[in-house]
């Protein structure tokens, strides 16, 4: 438990040797051929650590501990140790020693028992006996709280034994002068150097020589001067006082009192002439009240401390010490001690319960102590000096060593302290008496008086530390800003991909037709009011020569056409007051425009301009003011023509669909006034076009609304419009095709030409954005004509019109016409049932046997299942999809759990002792649990990333066992597994620094021996110490950074508006794992070992990286490209040498002349057996933006010259396992169809070689919003259709943009569709022999024709390329259709 302090023996042999010379100058002699060790190894030759620093303990009595073994004993079994402090040693001071011993003798003793042990140096781990305080002590708990304790920390000790001593040397003063002084006993003579003593220090000498010595401590030092002038000194509060008060002293480093040499002098003079207390029971309260403290504790009981040491040390009782040393031991309490009081036998045997046999060996030493040290007290401390000195070989009379001649040896030996004073203070040696540790009659100095605690200042009372004290909102703070990084890293991401969204709309603005611009020049710039509680907006309002009024927005799209009839009379009203800007232009049954200009000239113009244009076209212009608050009034707004409209289709509904009026809607209190004004209403061209989601100049309007407008005057009644509705809500097919007859019969004369039939068809067609030519369209007519037998007939009667129509009674049964206007209520009654119209898997002319059913319903299963037996099925099919999904993520949570199991339960049961899991016992499992799982997280995340590896081992047997498909995936999950153990990781932290900054250092010491050395500090390190000012602390703070920056940018919103940002943020992980090394490399509290866990994946990865940089080194040079519609841009490069790739597989393309050299994925389109290699990019943000405009064809006759660009790949995905399933299911949305224009021509290439495949049908899914946004793509079906002779590939091609019409427009078109079909097999739309059909694929009835068509498949593939919403279908109706007992359908997707 015990060290010797080295430095103090140093200091000690040159006070003692070194600096006297009272032979006369005499040479020193040389230097033997051994020098000692300062440490006291090898001193003795055949044990080498007797005596040395960290040596063991000699016990004189044997232990005794609770346990037997190390438990200290403790209350209950022994009393309180403050209570037997103040019972024992309490008492008055100022009583004179009986010896006449001086107080420079008691310091002098005290240096010399720190020089052979400290025992103020806490052990290691920490463990305490604390003091427990009882309720009302004067001094530690004048409040009776009753719960003051006062820390006590045991000493060190041996691992092995529990002891660990030194010895020191050159302890001639102390022998043979200070010794018997206050012994009163001579050591017996010396006779030379015994090597088979061991002088190792015993644990009973420790104890007993301090507590002698502590009975002799007065409460104050005198200091005088050479001339026995005891000098005043100042006190705390600057008084006067006699002496230095102890208690006041401790901690004074820059006493006022001793700021010079002389003072210290006059220190030791005093000290010298000054007689200590009484050897006897009594300390005074200097120590016994006011000793320093530990820990945050400012003041502690030295009595009480030393009680507890010994029970730390495991001293035995005092009857026992006796017993073993041969002493003769007392019969009871009044033997102990006939001079004590007997209030404090009693007082003391009371607290012991009148047990003699239990009183400690300090106290009983201390109770029979009086003028001398008791005889156990004398034979111990004698004992150990003797053994010090014939244990030593370097022992100064050893004249067998050869260090010190007989003439030398003589010389130390009548050295004395007071020789070494005047040597070194060079004070006259008569100032001084001749033994300095004792005062006699006659000597020089006599002391004023022996001091009392009343002669001098009070004590400092108690303090207690709060080491947090005015830490609170700084530590908040700190916690906020680490929880604010993912917060600044959002804004920062918002901005980045803010400018990155407007640079990506500059350059889709740029080079955009600038004809809207020209047609802008004619028109008038003004500001619309849309009504009260509404922001205005800019517009330009243009006067056309047609009598058309047209407003535009800002980009010059037509927001509102206003048509002026001949003999009309406009309205127009000014404003007469607030810069005369405004005014209100009346539109008789719509709403009015109310205009705001920039000044009063400005408004003029455009009334000047009006007037000219109706005096241009004979109307009429009455102009009137009013104020412009009155004119806001009068206007009738959008928002009050809005409910009025509402409320005309509410009851036009109603009426159409025999729904009371009460289920019509909530209507106002003035409800009567405001149904006669909307049933009176009448809708105008560009409102009717509004309701039927239509452009007012579409030819369908124009005739809907002609046959509509009964009474011609350009608007619709409510009776005109319920007449037409009537008709396709509650019409028959006949009635429907009579209303279509009479539309399109536009002479009137009872007959529809092949013109008029061509119009009908042209209006029809608008609605799919005119994806037919004329030609195409005049093809269709001649072929309708033919098919029905009227190829010689130039007009058709009606019931031609609908012998034409005969195959599609149903659907002209289905057919309604879809208004928007109908209001909340009508939404469900207007819903379509579109499975008569979709036909799934069409017939073929070439298949052989039984033809494959059309769509059907799927069958029940054969036997109803439970509810349990149901879900069962669920579960076995889910894991049946995800089995190796499922394994792999088993296995890596486990593992995960696996580390943070050991770690947790290493440091909170299995750790060596080293006080950190006492010390924050929660915070340290959580954190070096979580470190752990995230070393192995943040490790193994890099194999998602080696691509090439994937790649490679997709292709063997393990990924039978292993989903390398879902490696993205698994990256993402175990990312985000990461970053929340990281959170749990900075929390755990967070609770640590927390712990360890109201942690005394004394603890810290044992917790980072590295870090902390306990020099007897009272202050921790302030929270942010361990925040910035370590390297964990300070690398933990950047790694939540670095983070918070990478997550924040990976996120699929912002991944998705700044790639680049992306790109850049996640090059961090460079950053990420150097901060990981130096993060753990600390080893603050465990060895490093995050490099067990990151060297085999760093190696693999950088290998992986060096193949991908292997390949970026060469350029490719660009062999064609083309700019496609709908922002499409093929590029045809040279395929590399030895490059091998697989249908669906993708690359890593950089474009340098981009400025950039980032890398950007996206799927070949070509095959493996073409010659070069293809990609089709859509331009969808700057980058790709960017890549069609450089490579856009030149405007000049020169030849093109195409930057060169950097490939890395191929990688896999799931997509090219396509040819592993006897079916598979290809869906393709938008651009996610690029993966499947390689697969498909690579297996029609495949057949065609005879190749032998598993694949025997694909169904390829095609879901586009208009056939001509990926033209490209119908040319590689069209490749496709040609070259596939045995008809493996089957086409279904989805047109979603009409989803939401399917009304009598899209019927004429699914009846087009359908007859060219028949007529020519291919599609009206593609061209194409493949199915086309209208609205969004159902995929649950799709897989369920399929289980019809292919009964004897167990497992078909599906796999989606898509917007997410499209996979989550796919994805669902997969769930839905493995419910069932029949195929099993695997889905595998990619989200772009």
């Amino acid at each position: 438990m015990l060290r010797a302090r080295p430095e103090a023996l140093v200091l000690l042999g040159l006070l003692l040797t070194g600096p006297l010379d009272l032979v006369g100058g005499q040479d020193a002699p040389s230097l033997p051929w051994e020098v000692q060790r300062y440490d006291g190894w090898f001193n003795n030759l055949r044990h080498h650590e007797r005596g040395a620093v960290g040596s063991r303990l000699q016990r004189l009595v044997p232990a005794s501990y609770a346990d037997g073994v190390y438990q200290a004993l403790e209350e209950p079994l022994l009393p309180n140790p403050r209570r037997l402090s103040d019972a024992a040693t309490r008492g008055p001071a100022g009583l004179a020693s009986l010896r006449n011993r001086t107080v420079l003798g008691v310091f002098f003793g005290y240096h010399v028992l720190s020089d052979v042990v400290s025992v103020d140096t806490p052990g290691c781990p920490a463990e305490f006996l604390n003091i427990r305080i009882p309720p009302g002590d004067p001094v530690f708990d004048p409040e009776r709280r009753g719960d003051v304790v006062l820390p006590y920390q045991r000493s060190r000790w041996d691992p092995e034994t529990g002891r660990s001593p030194s010895t020191p040397r050159d302890l001639s003063i102390a022998m043979y002068e200070w010794l018997p002084s206050f012994l009163g006993k001579t050591p017996p003579k010396y006779e030379g150097y015994r090597p088979f003593l061991d002088p190792s220090v015993s644990p009973e000498f420790v104890v007993a020589s301090e507590q002698f010595l502590s009975t002799m401590v007065p409460p104050g030092v005198y200091m005088r001067n050479t001339n026995c002038h005891f000098r005043e000194v100042l006190s705390e509060d600057s008084r006067g006082s006699p002496a230095l008060r102890v208690c006041n002293s401790y901690w004074s480093r820059e006493n006022p009192n001793l700021n010079s040499a002389q003072d210290v002098d006059e220190l030791l003079l005093g000290m010298a002439s000054q007689i200590s207390e009484r050897e006897d029971r009594i300390v005074v309260e200097d120590l016994r009240d006011y000793w320093p403290g530990p820990d945050k504790y400012s003041r502690t009981d030295y009595v009480a401390s030393s009680i507890q040491r010994g029970r730390d040390m495991g001293l035995p009782s005092y009857i026992q010490a006796l017993q073993a040393l041969g002493l003769e031991p007392p019969k009871n309490w009044s033997d102990l001690g006939p001079h004590v009081d007997p209030q404090v036998l009693e007082a003391t045997a009371a607290l012991y319960n009148q047990e003699l046999s239990r009183l400690e060996l300090l106290l009983g030493g201390l109770l029979e102590s009086h003028g001398d040290q008791a005889p156990l007290f004398s034979t111990i401390v004698l004992s150990q000096f003797v053994r010090l000195r014939d244990g030593d070989r370097y022992w100064f009379e050893n004249t067998r060593n050869g260090l010190f001649s007989e003439e030398e040896i003589s010389e130390i030996r009548n050295t004395t302290l007071r020789d070494v004073l005047v040597t070194v203070t060079g004070v006259d040696a008569g100032t001084l008496q001749p033994n300095v540790f004792v005062w006699q009659e006659g000597d020089p100095c006599l002391q004023p008086r022996q001091l009392t605690t009343g002669d001098l200042p009070p004590c400092v009372p108690l303090t207690v530390l709060d080491y947090f004290a005015g830490s609170g909102a700084g530590y908040g703070l700190i916690i906020v800003a680490l929880c604010c990084f993912p917060l600044a890293s959002l804004v920062v991401a918002g901005v980045i991909a803010h400018f990155r969204n407007r640079e990506r709309k500059r350059l889709q603005r740029k080079g955009k037709d600038s004809m809207k611009k020209e047609a802008a020049k004619d028109g008038v710039m003004a500001m619309e009011w849309p009504g009260p509680m509404e922001r205005s907006y800019p517009v330009t309002v243009q006067l056309l020569p047609d009598r058309t009024l047209q407003v535009l927005d800002r980009r010059l799209s037509v927001l509102r056409t206003v048509q002026l009839r001949p003999l009309q009379q406009v309205h127009l009203v000014l404003s007469s007051n607030r810069g005369r800007r405004s005014l209100l232009l009346k539109i008789p049954k719509e709403y009015d425009l109310v205009l705001q200009f920039n000044s009063e000239e400005e408004r003029g113009t455009f009334v000047q301009l009006l007037r000219d244009l109706c005096a241009c076209w004979t109307l009429g212009l009455h102009v009137a003011e009013m104020d412009e608050s009155q004119l806001l009034r009068e206007a009738v707004t959008k928002q009050q023509r809005g409910r009025i409209l509402e409320v005309f289709f509410r009851h036009l509904f109603a009426q159409v669909l025999d729904i009371n009026q009460a289920d019509a809607g909530s209507l106002p209190l003035d409800s009567s006034r405001k149904v006669r004004e909307a049933l009176t209403c009448e809708l105008s061209r560009a409102e009717f076009a509004e309701s039927l989601g239509l452009k007012p100049q579409d030819m369908f309007v124009e005739s809907m609304f002609s046959l509509a407008d009964k009474d011609g005057n350009g608007y619709l009644s409510f009776r005109e419009f319920l007449d037409i509705l009537v008709v396709f809500m509650k019409g028959s097919s006949e009635d429907k095709s009579r209303l279509m007859f009479t539309m399109y019969d536009l002479d009137g004369n009872g007959f529809l030409s092949k013109d008029e039939f061509f119009t009908m068809m042209r209006s029809f067609i608008e609605i799919s954005n005119n994806c037919l030519s004329k030609a195409q369209l005049a093809e269709v007519v001649e072929s309708m004509f033919r098919e029905a037998g009227f190829q010689d007939k130039e007009e058709l009667t009606w019931e031609d019109f609908h012998f034409l129509l005969r195959d599609h009674d149903s659907e002209l049964h289905f057919t309604q016409l879809c208004v928007k206007g109908g209001g909340r209520g009508f939404g469900d009654v207007f819903k379509q049932n579109s499975n008569c119209r979709v036909s799934f898997i069409a017939r073929t002319k070439r298949a052989l046997g039984p033809p494959p059913r059309l769509y059907t319903e799927a069958l029940q299963e054969k036997m109803r299942r439970g509810f349990v037996a149901q879900k069962v099925q669920e579960f076995k099919r889910f894991v049946e999809n995800y089995r190796r999904h499922i394994v792999c993520a088993t296995i890596f949570s486990a593992i995960c759990v696996g580390l943070f199991a050991e770690r947790a339960y290493y440091y909170a049961f299995a750790s060596p002792p080293t006080d950190i899991e006492e010390t924050t016992y929660v915070g340290i499992i959580l954190s070096r649990g979580t470190a752990a799982s995230i070393s192995f997280m943040f490790s193994y995340i890099l194999l998602t990333m080696c691509r090439n590896l994937i790649t490679f081992l997709r292709e063997t047997f393990l990924n039978h066992y292993i989903p390398f498909d879902a490696a993205v995936d698994f990256h993402r999950w175990i990312a985000m597994g990461a970053v929340l153990l990281a959170i749990l990781h900075s929390a755990g932290h967070v609770v640590n620094f927390y712990i360890f900054s109201v942690s005394p250092p004394s603890l810290l010491a044992c917790v980072f021996p590295n870090v902390f050395v306990n020099v007897g500090s009272k202050i921790p390190p302030k929270y942010y110490w361990w925040f910035f000012e370590t390297v964990p602390g300070m690398s933990g703070v950047l790694l939540l950074l670095v983070l918070a920056v990478m997550y924040v940018f990976a996120s699929h919103y912002f991944r998705r508006r700044s790639f680049r940002g992306f790109w850049l943020t996640h090059h961090l992980y460079v950053a990420l794992y150097a901060l990981l090394i130096i993060h753990g490399s600390f080893a603050l509290i465990q060895l490093p070992s995050f490099h067990i866990y990151f060297m085999p994946p760093v190696i693999i990865y950088a290998g992986d990286k060096l193949v991908s940089l292997s390949r970026k080194k060469v350029e490719i040079g660009v062999v064609k490209a083309e700019l496609l519609p709908s922002g499409v841009t093929h590029l045809q490069f040279q395929r590399p040498q030895s490059f091998e790739y697989k249908s669906g597989q993708w690359v890593r393309i950089a474009c340098l002349a981009l400025g950039t050299n980032e890398y950007h994925p996206f799927t070949l389109t070509s095959a493996p057996h073409e010659d070069t290699l293809s990609l089709h990019i859509r331009a969808v943000g700057p980058w790709t933006i960017r890549l069609r405009e450089i490579y856009a064809p030149p405007t000049g006759k020169g030849s093109a010259t195409y930057p060169k660009l950097y490939l890395d790949g191929p990688f896999g995905e799931g997509h090219q396992e396509w040819h592993q399933f006897e079916v598979s299911v290809l869906v393709g949305g938008g651009i996610g169809v690029t993966p499947f224009a390689s697969i498909l021509k690579d297996l029609v290439f495949k057949s065609s070689l005879g190749s032998q495949m598993l694949c025997k049908k694909i169904y390829f899914i095609w879901v586009t919003r208009t056939q001509r946004q990926f033209e490209w793509l119908a040319d590689i079906i069209r490749e496709v259709e040609e070259n596939d002779r045995q008809e493996l590939v089957s086409v279904h091609i989805y047109i979603t943009q009409l989803a939401e019409k399917f009304d009598l427009r899209t019927t004429m078109l699914y009846i087009c569709e359908r007859h060219f079909q028949k007529v020519l097999n291919r599609s009206l739309f593609t061209g194409l022999r493949s199915v086309t059909h209208f609205g969004r694929p159902p995929f649950e009835a799709f897989f369920n024709s399929l289980q019809e068509v292919h009964p004897q498949v167990r497992k078909i593939g599906v796999f989606s390329c898509g917007p997410p919403g499209m996979t989550k279908n796919v994805e669902k109706a997969c769930q839905l259709i493995n419910k069932q007992d029949r195929a099993h359908f695997m889905h595998h997707y990619e989200n772009f």
